[in-house]
């Protein structure tokens, strides 16, 4: 699962591969124009940004520059009905990675957002995803303990999902909020402490160090509870 941001004016378009992408379970949020692009992505942390290059405002070349000056590894799938060489050198020198020429097919679109995603590093795509004896199955959005599957909402999925690719790193509610959470939503940092501890009473097993760790005044990191009890 990745937070992807979808920059497309054609809102036909737009909600297809929202669509497209809300299936494969990723969180995504979409601007219709360059300037409320940029306040996305000034306010969250997205993994790729599907970004149709004549959009009203700043343009679709303009956002992707402002992308690499800020730095990251954000991926960008450039949109366009432009198909001449020339042009596409334009899309790729402004920094984007992948380009696609509409009309497009979205089977396609949706492979090189995966293909992206290896790319960037997040391996968005792989089989399986452990901590402890705990098994995060992305494909079939299961969580599975042995034999026994650990019932998870959407959003302590996501939260667990992302917890597991940062295995190690401490995030602030702040941080978890803008990375896990649509940009929309009126979720609050209070929220994602709720979804924590939900996340754990449900991860947990009495008598053993949590798999969620709180830093004081810090944040929250995931840990290997079978690894802190050994050590």
């Amino acid at each position: 699962m990745a937070k992807i941001l979808v920059v497309e004016d054609d809102k036909e378009i737009s909600k297809l591969v929202h669509d497209y992408l809300c299936f494969e379970h990723h969180t995504v949020d979409v601007a219709y124009d360059g300037e409320t692009a940029l306040d996305c992505l000034k306010a969250s942390h997205y993994d790729v940004v599907v970004l149709d290059w004549m959009i009203p405002g700043a343009t679709g070349i303009e956002v992707c520059k402002q992308i690499r000056s800020w730095g990251g590894d954000t991926g960008v799938l450039m949109l366009t009905g432009k198909n001449e060489i020339a042009e596409k050198e334009v899309g790729l020198d402004a920094g984007a990675d992948d380009y696609l020429t509409k009309p497009f097919h979205a089977r396609e679109l949706m492979a090189r957002v995966r293909a992206l995603l290896r790319r960037v590093g997040e391996k968005m795509t792989d089989n399986e995803l452990k901590v402890g004896d705990v098994v995060l199955i992305p494909s079939a959005h299961k969580v599975m303990r042995g034999n026994q599957e650990i019932p998870l909402m959407k959003r302590e999925f996501a939260l667990l999902e992302f917890f597991i690719r940062h295995k190690g790193t401490i995030f602030d509610a702040e941080a978890i909020l803008a990375r896990v959470w649509p940009a929309e939503s009126e979720t609050s940092t209070e929220m994602v402490r709720t979804h924590i501890k939900n996340l754990r009473k449900k991860l947990d097993v009495e008598g053993q160090t949590s798999y969620i760790r709180t830093v004081h005044r810090v944040g929250y990191a995931l840990q290997d509870p079978e690894k802190q009890s050994a050590s």
